[in-house]
């Protein structure tokens, strides 16, 4: 883990951050000493502090004519998703009403994409509802890393959340897209949960969306050692994995 001395901590760990091209919640960050005046200019010490990268794990990578795909829709629709349909005359419907409205809010919006979609419904036993889509341009609506696909889940959510009379849960899919990432944000939970284990200090993860945050704090709850909590505003909204202070 590189080491980086400074006057002081702050400028310690400003100058590894710097040195790294990296922001504080993204990175690592361990104090190993703290500055020494000392006396008449003997024995004074820099402050020193190790800083590693955050290892971030991305969402699945898509097959190699998939990713290229996804790579020039996104190229060609640097905004691919707005909401443009007027909903105003829409309001405090039925759940199954609610549901039947964003199937064809998300038909029209695949639609004006070039990318259509047959949207099919799956109600699971918590209540999430899950609006799979078929299409034969899976890269199309996923995307890179999955930002198109999480821009119509945002779309969908707000959708949702305007037209209902009682509060919904919805999730967008495409393929078995969201059952790697699932699988992705596991691994990713355990491995951060044993990285905070050994290190004693918290770990930042990217920015992600409120139900995969959801899946790592699940993921994580049973764990005695540690406890996550999220911060930062949405759509930059991240989780904060850190030990729990009464075993450390």
């Amino acid at each position: 883990m590189p080491v980086y001395e400074g006057p002081t901590i702050d400028e310690a760990i400003a100058q590894g951050l710097h040195a790294l091209g990296l922001k504080k919640e993204a990175a690592t960050i361990e104090i190993l000493t703290d500055a020494k005046k000392g006396f008449l200019g003997m024995g004074k010490k820099a402050a020193r502090v190790s800083i590693e990268p955050i290892e971030i794990e991305e969402a699945p990578v898509l097959e190699p004519e998939t990713e290229e795909v996804a790579a020039e829709a996104e190229e060609s629709n640097p905004e691919p998703v707005k909401a443009t349909e007027e909903v105003d005359h829409l309001e405090d419907l039925e759940k199954e009403d609610a549901i039947k409205e964003l199937a064809l809010y998300l038909t029209n919006i695949t639609n004006d994409m070039g990318v259509p979609a047959l949207v099919k419904i799956q109600q699971e036993a918590n209540g999430l509802i899950v609006m799979n889509l078929e299409t034969s341009k899976q890269g199309m609506l996923i995307g890179k890393h999955g930002k198109i696909l999480n821009a119509l889940q945002y779309l969908a959510q707000v959708f949702l959340h305007r037209i209902a009379k009682e509060k919904l849960s919805v999730v967008v899919n495409v393929g078995n897209y969201r059952q790697k990432r699932e699988e992705v944000l596991t691994r990713l939970a355990q491995r951060t949960a044993e990285k905070v284990k050994e290190t004693g200090r918290p770990v930042f993860l990217e920015p992600m969306p409120a139900f995969e945050r959801k899946m790592i704090h699940s993921t994580l709850s049973k764990d005695d050692y540690i406890k996550t909590h999220s911060e930062g505003e949405d759509p930059y909204r991240y989780l904060v994995v850190e030990p729990a202070k009464k075993y450390f």
